[in-house]
């Protein structure tokens, strides 16, 4: 998605109804202002669960970005905006090519095990 905005969120929204229209969806978002805004229009195959304030343990993306920043990002003071690209591709090669790492520190012990 090209922004972390509100349309952009219902463009997602809009595409996951449709590619899983026989699902019911159950989606934990935080509480940021695109997935929180009454603009929304929540298909009827998705629910919405809001995460607690202040709970990255219930988040686990935040587990990878701790990750990211450490591998990747370390104590790196970039000079242009090309500079933070360049790591942000680093970024995503890195958790492309390590997707059991990606799953082992997103997903909680009992989900990971299931597999």
């Amino acid at each position: 998605m090209p922004a972390s905005d509100t349309e952009c969120f219902q463009i997602f929204l809009d595409t996951l109804a449709k590619t899983y229209s026989k699902e019911l969806i159950l989606l934990a978002v935080d509480g940021a202002g695109n997935h929180v805004s009454d603009e929304l229009e929540i298909p009827a195959n998705i629910i919405l669960q809001r995460l607690p304030p202040y709970a990255p343990e219930l988040n686990p993306q935040e587990n990878l970005w701790d990750e990211i920043r450490e591998k990747i990002f370390k104590n790196y003071a970039l000079k242009s905006m090309d500079e933070v690209n360049a790591k942000i591709d680093e970024a995503a090669l890195y958790i492309e090519r390590n997707p059991k790492l990606v799953k082992s520190i997103t997903s909680f012990p009992y989900i990971a095990n299931s597999f």
